[in-house]
């Protein structure tokens, strides 16, 4: 199988390394770095590892004995265990033709894949050679607390020059991915793909095909963080060099900041109304533009499995194959009933895999930037060597599918609900203050649950914008039936999900769009005993 992001060499810019490895480690500096690497979380200042809350109840804390007990149920005696190696650093990025300077991890962007089989155990070393402190999440899987990567509450930062080794047993096979949660490191080139294959599944398709998306503007007219501080002053102001990049050109010259109430003019009825906050110049397909799209090989009649990852900060895209119908069939990494359609909406953090018979031709594979038109990104799927390139054309338009789950990671399914936890989502753009339950983060009050619990989360979204909520260590069950860890929560929508507290710690609920995050729309689920 084939497909994603291959190396290139252009002049006076770095190579990108194969998956999965890094010059700047060898064997011995990977194991002699493996028992310094791992940082205590005891003492981090977190509240997750705190012995008690104000009320004097116990929390468990992120390294706890329960936590310790649920990866041993995980973690087989004989799981085999795969070594990685990332280097997360400084990058000079060509981005279609232009070079611009950002971060990723070991000189690549999407980063290396990380691929094992379900039931394996990842040891992957992290060294930090960016100029402030960082962490790996891994986004959508139900690991050990310890491991889920968000300083101050899991773990202590990776500070410039230091390594962590993460260690963790893979309990659900699917289609995931990493990134760090400290800041808006996420909106530079941060985040790689990672597969997580089932030795027991079919496998019925004849390629395979990672599709990794992303918004872009870091380098090009300033950095992320520039573009948070011109949030918070306001949208039509900058201070201190900041450029007001809502305004910028999404890289067909097309740039404008006229429209609606939030100041961008994006807008989109399939997600409620405002699209975003901020116009991207760039939009990315496996770290392409589209004047220089991927391009992938088939033979008329194979059938094509797709894993498409959103790993944007502030877009949604609408997902289709020019010519040809998708079959879905994963959401968020769990399989699905099978379900047609001509297009998929994916939600920042979502993912979904879907598989395609190949007709004959060259066709595109189009990430339109839902709501921020004209801006897309594309690959190429050719099954004849011969074909022109495609003529990208408009796609129909995405679908919210409702989408019901074949297999739960969650075995004890129960109609009963212990306990019902409300989520308000809140904020404007006028301050550029998002909260949960009319708080952010730093004045929020965690959610508490105990072990054994079947548990509801209630969210009402009353804010003006949409949100994609992710929820670490755990999948939920939405309305419709599917599994999914993000689910998107359009204004006046509410929306119950529900889950079983079977993964003890102090995990992150939050909204997955970077810049919401960074204003403070974030809160913790806490395990308590």
């Amino acid at each position: 199988m084939s497909g994603g992001y291959q190396p290139t060499r252009r002049a006076g810019v770095k190579t990108q390394a194969p998956f999965g490895t890094d010059p700047r480690f060898g064997r011995r500096e990977f194991l002699g770095l493996g028992a310094a690497a791992a940082l205590v979380v005891a003492g981090c200042g977190s509240r997750g590892s705190a012995e008690t809350d104000q009320r004097g109840t116990r929390l468990v804390p992120a390294d706890g004995a329960e936590v310790r007990a649920a990866e041993r149920r995980r973690r087989g005696s004989k799981a085999a265990v795969r070594e990685f190696k990332v280097v997360a650093a400084p990058f000079d990025f060509d981005i279609g033709g232009r070079v611009v300077s950002t971060w990723a991890f070991s000189d690549q962007i999407p980063g290396p894949l990380v691929r094992v089989n379900r039931g394996e155990v990842v040891k992957l070393l992290l060294k930090n050679e960016l100029p402030e402190s960082t962490a790996i999440h891994w986004h959508g899987i139900a690991l050990r607390n310890d491991m889920d990567g968000v300083p101050g509450l899991t773990q202590r930062a990776v500070q410039f020059g230091e390594s962590f080794l993460y260690e963790f047993a893979v309990p659900d096979a699917g289609t995931y991915f990493f990134h760090p949660h400290v800041g808006t490191q996420l909106d530079r080139g941060l985040y790689a793909p990672m597969i997580i294959d089932d030795p027991n599944e079919r496998g019925d398709y004849d390629k395979e095909w990672i599709v990794v998306l992303d918004d872009w503007l870091d380098g090009v007219d300033g950095t992320p963080d520039d573009q948070l501080r011109v949030l918070q002053r306001g949208m039509h102001g900058a201070a201190n060099g900041a450029h007001d990049m809502t305004t910028m050109s999404n890289g067909n010259g097309n740039g404008n900041g006229n429209g609606n109430g939030n100041g961008t003019g994006l807008t989109s009825a399939l997600l409620g109304g405002d699209a975003g906050d901020v116009r991207y110049p760039y939009y990315l397909f496996n770290g392409r533009v589209s004047s220089n799209p991927e391009i992938t090989q088939a033979r008329p009649g194979d059938r094509v499995r797709l894993r498409v990852i959103n790993a944007a900060s502030d877009t949604a895209f609408t997902v289709g194959l020019q010519g040809h119908r998708l079959t879905v069939t994963h959401n968020d990494g769990l399989a699905v009933k099978p379900r047609g359609a001509d297009s998929v909406l994916v939600g920042m953090g979502e993912r979904f895999d879907a598989t395609v018979t190949v007709g004959t031709g060259s066709f595109a594979f189009i990430a339109e930037a839902e709501g921020k038109s004209p801006g897309s990104a594309h690959g190429v799927l050719r099954s004849l060597p011969s074909a022109a390139s495609p003529r990208v054309e408009r796609i129909r338009r995405g679908e919210l599918l409702e989408l019901v789950s074949l297999e739960a990671p969650q075995r004890e399914q129960s109609t009963r609900v212990d306990r019902t936890l409300d989520v308000v989502l809140g904020g404007s753009m006028s301050d550029y203050r998002w909260t949960m339950n009319g708080k952010t983060f730093a004045d929020s009050e965690p959610l508490p649950v105990y072990q054994g619990e079947r548990v509801r989360l209630r969210f009402e979204n009353r804010s003006s914008m949409w949100h994609p909520i992710h929820l670490h260590g755990h999948t939920f069950t939405v309305p419709a039936g599917g599994r999914k860890d993000t689910v998107i929560v359009k204004p006046a929508e509410k929306i119950a999900v529900e889950f079983n507290a079977e993964n003890p710690g102090q995990w992150m609920l939050h909204c997955h769009n970077v810049y919401h995050q960074e204003a403070g729309m974030l809160t913790e689920l806490s395990y308590r005993s």
